[in-house]
C-alpha cells in the first residue's frame, strides 16, 4: 500500500533570527518569521507526511498560539509526527523538496539537509531530494521578502 502527500509553506524574512532550512543554519542577513524556528522546508515536509495519511496539518498538531512550541526546532516537531502510531507501519519511499528563494543560494547545504532529514526519517539519504529554485525576481520570493517550500512524499507499507 502506498500513500502520497504534498505540502507547502511560506514564511517572510525578519531580522535577528537565524535562517534554518532542513535543520541547517544558513548564513544570511535575516531569518524567517514564525512561532517555531520557521524552517519552511521541514514545515512543508510535515504537511506532506500528515497529508499522506489524512492526519490534518501542522497547525492542528502544533498550534501557533501554544507557548509550548515557541521557538521549537522544526526537526524536533517532525520527530513527534513520525513517532505517531499511524506512521509505524510506513516507510519513506521517496521525499522530494523544492525550496523557493532568490537568496540565499541553497546548493552548498543540500547534502547536509538530506543527511539531517534521513537521520530523522530513518531512511537512506538517496530517498530524499532537496533542490532549490528562484522565481526570476517575481513575487515575494523574487523580491527577497521570504522563502517558500514544497514537498511531496511517497509512503509505503
Amino acid at each position: 500500500m502506498y500513500r502520497i502527500g504534498q505540502g507547502f509553506d511560506a514564511h517572510r524574512f525578519v531580522a535577528d533570527r537565524p535562517l534554518i532550512l532542513c535543520g541547517v543554519t544558513i548564513p544570511h542577513h535575516a531569518g524567517l518569521l514564525g512561532h517555531s524556528d520557521a524552517d519552511v522546508a521541514v514545515h512543508a515536509v510535515m504537511d506532506a507526511m500528515l497529508g499522506a495519511l489524512a492526519l490534518g496539518d501542522i497547525g492542528e498538531w502544533f498550534p501557533d498560539n501554544d507557548p509550548a512550541f515557541k521557538n521549537a526546532s522544526s526537526m524536533d516537531l517532525l520527530v513527534q509526527i513520525i513517532s505517531d502510531e499511524h506512521f509505524s507501519t510506513y516507510e519513506i519511499m521517496n521525499l522530494d523538496i523544492t525550496i523557493i528563494a532568490q537568496r540565499p543560494k541553497v546548493k552548498p547545504y543540500v547534502d547536509q539537509m538530506r543527511t539531517n532529514l534521513a537521520g530523522v526519517l530513518d531512511c537512506a539519504p538517496d530517498r530524499i531530494s532537496v533542490k532549490a529554485t528562484t522565481t526570476e525576481g517575481m513575487g515575494f520570493c523574487g523580491r527577497e521578502e521570504g522563502v517558500a517550500a514544497m514537498a511531496v512524499v511517497l509512503l509505503g507499507k
